[in-house]
């Protein structure tokens, strides 16, 4: 199993202390934690991309290219690449040329987003984004195999024998599909014969399962070989002690600070305890063992072998946070290795060598 630390660079007061920390120091705490990531043995560090409040994540491909320069041998991934917001020539540009400063370690995670205020920004509608994202990955995907492309449609400029620069180092690069509770992203995903990305993170794994099913038997129906299908998952939160009473009062104060706000904002939860939040979310919050059965039983529903944990100190202190990571690594994932096979994973050139 490979293991992913991921972080949409909210902007929000810390939930503990109350305290907002300025923009500039945010966006090096996630380069800070890119460089935790790779010295602590995770797999992979994902960027999200968001074009609104409480977000600072609106240039992922900026972010990522700080963090190439700054690491060596961690896979870098988009979570998610908006594409339906997007000119996918200018996408293909930007991340073209991330794969080549990185070493090829460059994936990518697909998917239309959400939220009005950034549809507005980009002038699009909830009646075609589906289509925007379709049609978009359509020609994203002939820009990363194909040296000259031809092909036209509904939201950008046709092309004829059009040369797009620079070529990417990686031939062809590996995108992922983010599937959240709809199914046109799985639909995509599975006709492409690319891996899923169950998001995971707001309900109770059931639904999540079932579009992971939905996705095996649309990958099946296509013809894609039921053993090469790969999926990841996400999870709501995460923290890891010696004793499930000592990750519960440390986290008792975030999931409580979560829930305020929640309240404030007129959303009701759907976790509304935090052993609620424990026992039924994809929150692992407890002791190395009782993460490690949870995982596993999560995996039975959804067959999964890429994990993300939540990149953020996110209301814990520093020492909490590294520490927290550090007992993963020692802990919990040599015993979900042993357990669960990894997919196949590129290994990009180690530009510091």
């Amino acid at each position: 199993m490979k293991f992913l630390l991921i972080t949409l660079i909210t902007h929000v007061p810390d939930p503990v202390t109350g305290v907002l920390t300025p923009t500039d120091q945010r966006l090096l705490d996630v380069v800070a934690n890119a460089e935790l990531a790779e010295e602590l043995g995770f797999d992979g560090y994902g960027v999200g991309e968001r074009h609104e409040r409480p977000f600072i994540s609106s240039s992922p491909p900026v972010v990522l290219s700080h963090i190439a320069a700054r690491t060596s041998r961690i896979r870098l991934f988009t979570a998610v690449t908006t594409l339906s917001l997007l000119d996918p020539v200018r996408a293909f540009e930007d991340y073209s040329t991330l794969d080549n400063l990185s070493g090829g370690r460059l994936e990518l995670i697909i998917g239309k987003g959400n939220g009005a205020a950034q549809r507005e920004l980009f002038h699009v509608t909830p009646d075609d984004q589906w289509d925007r994202n379709s049609e978009g990955y359509e020609l994203f995907r002939k820009l990363w195999r194909q040296d000259k492309v031809t092909w036209s449609g509904r939201f950008r400029p046709s092309l004829t024998d059009a040369e797009v620069w620079p070529r990417p180092l990686q031939q062809p690069i590996r995108v992922w599909h983010g599937s959240a509770t709809s199914r046109e992203s799985v639909d995509l995903a599975a006709k492409w014969g690319d891996p899923l990305f169950s998001a995971n993170v707001t309900n109770p794994v059931e639904p999540y399962a079932e579009l992971v099913r939905h996705y095996r038997e649309r990958w099946a129906h296509h013809g894609h070989d039921p053993a090469a299908a790969v999926v990841g998952a996400g999870t709501a939160g995460y923290y890891a002690a010696e004793t499930s009473q000592e990750a519960l009062e440390v986290y008792r104060p975030i999931f409580e600070s979560r829930l305020a706000l929640q309240t404030r904002l007129g959303l009701e939860p759907v976790f509304p305890t935090l052993e609620d939040f424990v026992e039924r979310s994809s929150a692992l919050i407890g002791s190395p063992a009782q993460i490690t059965e949870k995982v596993l039983r999560y995996q039975k529903e959804l067959g999964h072998q890429v994990m993300h944990l939540h990149a953020d100190r996110d209301g814990l202190t520093a020492r909490q946070h590294r520490a927290t990571l550090e007992l993963f690594q020692s802990d919990i994932a040599p015993a979900l290795r042993r357990e669960i096979p990894d997919p196949p994973w590129p290994a990009g050139k180690d530009r510091h060598a």
